[in-house]
């Protein structure tokens, strides 16, 4: 498993939570990083924030990950965490910081981004 940062909101929309991608994942996102632009500072910004901060875990034998301090500063982690499932990989939060965004987006009126979703239904 790879665990990085979540690069920050104007890359992703959210912050304070760490990504965590199985193995697969990660070298295919590493693939896609690599083909941007070397003198794209955008690029390279992206390319040391989240390779740079991209650390390896290990599962122990109970199935835990032992999060780097440096990471879980990142994060504000202390005893109690969200896994989050998105598909391709999964979100790792503080309770509190969980609890806080989801009480946001329930009482959000945000619709930036809805025409892009087109026609997707449930």
């Amino acid at each position: 498993m790879i665990v990085t940062v979540a690069v920050n909101e104007r890359c992703t929309g959210e912050s304070g939570c760490l990504w965590l991608y199985p193995l697969p994942e990660w070298e295919k996102l590493e693939q896609t990083i690599i083909q941007l632009p070397t003198l794209n500072k955008a690029a390279n910004k992206l390319r040391r924030f989240l390779i740079g901060n991209a650390t390896e875990c290990e599962m122990d034998s109970q199935g835990r990950l032992l999060l780097p301090e440096k990471l879980r500063s990142f994060a504000a982690m202390d005893k109690k965490i969200m896994l989050v499932g998105q598909l391709n990989k999964f979100e790792i939060w503080s309770e509190t910081a969980w609890i806080a965004k989801e009480q946001d987006w329930v009482d959000s009126n945000d619709n930036e981004g809805v025409e892009e979703l087109g026609s997707l239904s449930f």
